[in-house]
C-alpha cells in the first residue's frame, strides 16, 4: 500500500511541476512589469480559469492529500519509537560490573613486596587470583628499590 501510494505521489509532484511550469505568467506584458494592473480590481484582472489553472489545483490538492496519507501510514508502521531521553534513561538503570580493586599480595609464590597486583575474581566459579602488574617506570624516573643514577652531561 504504501508504495503504491509513493508511486501515485511521485507522478502528481512530475505532473504538478509540469503544469506550473506551462502556465504563463498573469502580468506578463509591459503594464505588469511597471506595477501596472488592467483593472482596478484588488489583485489584477481576472481572466477566466484555464485548463492548466484547474489542473493545478486539482494535482495541489492530490499531492496534499497523499502527503498526508504517507505521513500517517509512515508512523504507524514505526511501532512508536522512543525519546533520545527514555533511550539514555534506560543504559543509565543497567548494573555496572564490577571494579577490579587492588588487594595486598599474600606470601607463598606471591610477587614480591611493593610490587603492584590486582586480585580477580571469576564470577563464573567464585575464584580469586592475584595477579602482579608489571608497570614500567616513568622515564627520568627511577623504578622502587633502585638507587637514582645520574648521568654525566656532555
Amino acid at each position: 500500500m504504501v508504495i503504491f501510494l509513493t508511486i501515485i505521489h511521485i507522478v502528481i509532484c512530475l505532473f504538478l511541476i509540469i503544469v506550473v511550469l506551462l502556465q504563463s505568467g498573469k502580468a506578463a506584458d509591459l503594464a505588469g512589469a511597471f506595477g501596472g494592473m488592467g483593472s482596478q480590481t484588488a489583485f489584477g484582472p481576472r481572466g477566466s480559469a484555464t485548463v492548466l489553472s484547474k489542473a493545478t489545483t486539482v494535482a495541489a490538492a492530490l499531492f496534499v492529500i497523499t502527503s498526508m496519507t504517507l505521513t500517517i501510514l509512515g508512523s504507524r508502521s514505526v511501532g512508536g519509537g522512543s525519546t533520545v531521553l527514555e533511550t539514555e534513561g534506560s543504559q543509565a538503570t543497567e548494573p555496572a560490573p564490577a571494579p577490579v580493586t587492588p588487594s595486598p599480595v599474600t606470601p607463598g609464590g606471591a610477587p614480591a613486596a611493593g610490587q603492584p597486583s590486582v586480585t580477580v575474581t571469576n564470577p563464573a566459579t567464585g575464584e580469586s587470583k592475584t595477579v602482579p602488574l608489571d608497570i614500567p617506570p616513568a622515564s627520568g624516573q627511577p623504578a622502587e628499590g633502585q638507587p637514582a643514577t645520574k648521568t654525566p652531561n656532555n
